[in-house]
């Protein structure tokens, strides 16, 4: 049985952080389909607790309290993901990573590591921007279009490698391709010599994180790409079925 207070609050905060944080009284409205008033009296509820905070513009934006909330879970989530990293690693050989976008950022909250003596590292807690990583073009791909384009607006689209993708129309066409066959690639976009493949880790009917393995690009592209990708998708959703809520009962 569910608390409707609970969920609309929830509705809201989901509201401001698909917004990128930060978000006005009409475009949270707009989200969630609620009235003015009763989003009024929630973020009032949100702004005593921490959870929202209200800015200069009268803009609301997600709060400081969210934060040791946030550190919490992400350690819960990326201790959750081990198994299942591990199953990635078993079978490319190669470092596997789990990150989740917050706000506009990728953030790295585990990693499973190669056993070979060459192998790559992305530090948990790790931040960088999604447009040159898999991992960050799987986790645009499951926005809209027009999330994607305001996340890079306000981001810009630096040139990090002689690879890098920093043209919108180009990124755009890339997050499609990736709905289209399931997984992203990163050829050098982020860092020479390093290619990564990542999959999507759904919950429900929503990606909340991806599910990567890297390694020098002269063993990725020696990988059997269909056969490992279509693998690391059923890994992925194993885990998504692990993080997706109860139904039902009372």
């Amino acid at each position: 049985m569910s608390v409707q207070s609970v969920e609309r609050a929830l509705d809201v905060l989901e509201a401001l952080a698909e917004h990128g944080g930060s978000a006005g009284l009409s475009e949270i409205a707009a989200r969630t389909g609620l009235p003015y008033g009763t989003i009024h009296r929630l973020l009032q509820t949100l702004l005593s607790r921490g959870y929202v905070r209200q800015e200069s513009d009268r803009r609301y934006a997600l709060g400081g309290g969210l934060v040791r909330l946030g550190g919490i879970a992400e350690g819960m989530v990326g201790m959750w993901a081990q198994p299942h990293l591990a199953k990635m690693v078993e079978l490319s050989g190669e470092t596997a990573n789990l990150a989740v976008l917050e706000g506009d950022f990728v953030v790295y909250v585990a990693q499973v590591p190669s056993p070979r003596r060459l192998r790559m590292f992305a530090e948990v807690g790790r931040r960088v921007l999604p447009h040159s990583t898999a991992v960050g073009k799987v986790l645009l791909a499951g926005r809209p279009g027009p999330e994607a384009v305001a996340a890079f607006e306000r981001t810009g689209m630096p040139r990090r490698t002689p690879n890098t993708i920093i043209d919108v129309t180009a990124i755009l066409a890339e997050l499609d391709l990736t709905r289209t066959r399931g997984y992203a690639v990163d050829l050098g976009e982020e860092e020479l010599g390093v290619h990564c493949l990542a999959v999507p880790v759904w919950d429900g009917d929503r990606v909340v994180a991806a599910m990567s393995i890297s390694g020098p690009a002269e063993r990725i592209e020696a990988l059997n790409r269909d056969d490992l990708t279509e693998a690391m998708r059923k890994i992925a959703y194993d885990f998504g079925n692990e993080l997706r809520p109860a139904t039902g009962g009372e």
